[in-house]
């Protein structure tokens, strides 16, 4: 495995990710804000928060697969979440158990939240992107 996923000692203990990831493969994949559109561009989840992440992820899913890696190669995620507060955090981790169901996975990597005032397309409330590290 080209990623080792660490809460060290000194940091606080998150359940959702850990704060650290060691890579050691060759091959690095970036993989681009995914937001909540199907393979054919449809629309997924309008107005729906949970909906959008689960969709997210599932996107971010298909391009690892695609670059020949998984969830278990991801060395950082970020999401870009529409008026964040709080309160979404439960929907926000909803939307991703929905998807690591899916997925069989559950993408632990360390993650950035960053709060923005929109999106480049109006209709979506989130965008994740990711990078992976590939030994294979």
């Amino acid at each position: 495995m080209a990623i080792s996923l660490v809460n060290p000692d000194g940091l606080p203990k998150v359940d959702l990710y850990r704060q650290v990831s060691v890579a050691t493969g060759s091959k690095l994949v970036f993989i681009a804000g995914q937001v909540a559109r199907d393979a054919d561009g449809g629309r997924v989840g309008e107005g729906d928060f949970t909906a959008q992440v689960e969709q997210c992820y599932l996107n971010i899913g298909a391009a690892l697969e695609a670059a020949g890696a998984t969830f278990d190669d991801v060395a950082k995620l970020t999401a870009y979440l529409v008026d964040w507060t709080p309160d979404k955090f439960p929907m926000f981790v909803e939307g991703v158990a929905r998807a690591t169901a899916k997925l069989g996975t559950a993408p632990l990597p360390p993650f950035t939240g960053i709060g923005v005032a929109t999106l480049a397309e109006p209709d979506m409330l989130v965008e994740v992107e990711a990078t992976a590290v590939v030994d294979r």
